[in-house]
């Protein structure tokens, strides 16, 4: 995908709208329909004191992110490149397992469009979910899909969290008892702890963002102040609309509701505000599903193009075969396939350690790589650290393939 952006223009042009198309292309990529049960399921475990695992999870997700994005965008390659250039061969491995991720979870944003349809429409999830894939192809069929792509994440982004934050505001919620309780929590749950930042910064998720930026023309070692707050900026975005849901479902289970365990988000902003939180859920689960099949598909193939010219060339007609591939996998299905969301969802503890061991060794030992750009410690010492934590994702991923042969 192009922009047909004038070289002279790239960065006055991604200091406006490819940046922040950037910063909202992971954010929405990260929020989706996962994303929202996954938040709601753990505030009705865990109540105010989800608010530690939420803030410690953003401090740990910036560390992930702005080596990430930094690595790739002063190196301006991929990351499979990267990973061919350390360890040949390495860089097939991690765009295998993005793409299989990413396809096996597009079949659940889609399925989660649909549902999100049938909540605002009542429309039959089949015909939702194709009507949603045909939003995706149409942005793609755009001459400049690009720019249109940008600006619907932008848009869809910002109008769930404002929707997002009427329900919080409307349900009440205790806001000075989940302050206190994001700093000295009554109880702090490690597992939810990693289980969010596997669900904010895995798999293709970790790579939306940087990948935008350099078929944008942005990179470059004079570029890192742009690359590094867009990184940060993402994740702030992201954390926002994680707080705001966090709020709005705390309201309710703070009065003593119990969800409903079949759909217990919709049930949480049906209590708040009624048959209006109804509807408002639905817009918010399908903007939140939609982006996330533009940005599962966008970075899924971006893994892929580098390989061949032929493969750059059609790198939109790759896209839009991706989300037929996932349309019709789902319609035949009627559901996303629970034993391979289950296996995706272990590849994706996967390719983190390995993704970004591959990114944190470019950062460490191949100055080459970087352009003679000299990588500051204390980000590589922060990243270090971050890395362990995945190491230790990636390992209890184990346990979800080890399940599958159970």
């Amino acid at each position: 995908m192009t922009d047909q952006l004038d070289p002279a223009q790239t960065t006055s042009r991604a200091s406006k709208g490819t940046l922040l198309g950037a910063v909202f292309l992971m954010a929405t990529s990260a929020i989706g329909p996962g994303f929202i049960t996954q938040t709601t399921t753990f505030t009705a475990q865990l109540g105010a004191a989800f608010a530690f695992a939420i803030l410690l999870s953003i401090i740990v997700d910036i560390a992930v992110q702005l080596n990430v994005w930094r690595v790739i965008g002063v190196s301006g390659l991929r990351a499979q490149d990267l990973g061919n250039r350390v360890l040949p061969g390495i860089g097939y491995v991690m765009a295998a397992l993005v793409v299989f991720g990413g396809l096996v979870f597009n079949i659940g944003n889609i399925s989660g469009t649909s549902l999100g349809l049938d909540a605002l429409f009542g429309l039959d999830v089949k015909i939702g979910g194709a009507v949603s894939a045909l939003v995706a192809v149409g942005i793609f069929l755009s001459k400049r899909a690009g720019v249109a792509m940008d600006r619907l994440v932008v848009v869809l982004g910002i109008v769930m969290i404002a929707l997002t934050a009427y329900v919080a505001v409307v349900s009440g919620p205790p806001v000075g008892e989940a302050l206190r309780q994001a700093v000295w929590p009554d109880t702090a749950d490690f597992l939810v702890i990693t289980t969010l930042i596997g669900g904010t910064v895995g798999g293709y998720i970790t790579y939306a963002g940087a990948h935008r930026l350099l078929d944008a023309g942005v990179h470059g070692p004079e570029q890192v102040a742009q690359v590094s707050r867009s990184s940060i900026t993402a994740l702030l975005v992201t954390g926002v609309m994680r707080a705001v849901l966090f709020l709005a479902v705390l309201g309710v289970v703070a009065g003593g509701v119990t969800l409903a365990a079949d759909n217990p988000a919709a049930d949480a902003f049906h209590q708040a505000a009624g048959e209006v939180g109804l509807r408002l859920f639905g817009i918010i689960l399908w903007g939140a599903s939609v982006t996330s099949v533009i940005g599962a598909s966008y970075t899924s193939v971006s893994f892929l193009v580098s390989f061949s010219p032929v493969l750059e060339r059609r790198r939109n007609w790759l896209v839009i075969g991706f989300v037929a591939v996932s349309l019709g996998t789902f319609l035949i299905l009627d559901q996303a396939p629970t034993t391979l969301l289950v296996l995706a969802g272990a590849l994706n503890g996967l390719i983190l350690p390995v993704g970004f061991g591959v990114l944190m060794w470019v950062a460490a030992r191949r100055r080459d790589l970087l352009g003679g750009y000299r990588y500051p410690r204390w980000l590589l010492v922060v990243g270090v650290a971050a890395w362990l934590l995945t190491v230790y994702l990636g390992w209890n991923s184990l346990s979800g393939i080890g399940a599958l042969w159970g």
